[in-house]
């Protein structure tokens, strides 16, 4: 039983990463994401492959 729950709490850690990294990359200013080869519109994708793997 406290595997499923260390599983949940893992999951819901990801999760936050997840979803903070994508605002982050929605939020950057547009000459940063220039200057680092970043496509805010790529946002899910980047912070999917950031947190996930």
């Amino acid at each position: 039983m406290s595997n499923v729950m260390e599983n949940l709490k893992t999951a819901a850690r990801k999760r936050a990463a997840y979803l903070r990294t994508k605002a982050e990359i929605e939020a950057m200013p547009l000459d940063v994401a220039l200057d680092l080869n970043i496509y805010r519109g790529d946002a899910n994708k980047i912070a999917w492959t950031a947190v996930y793997g």
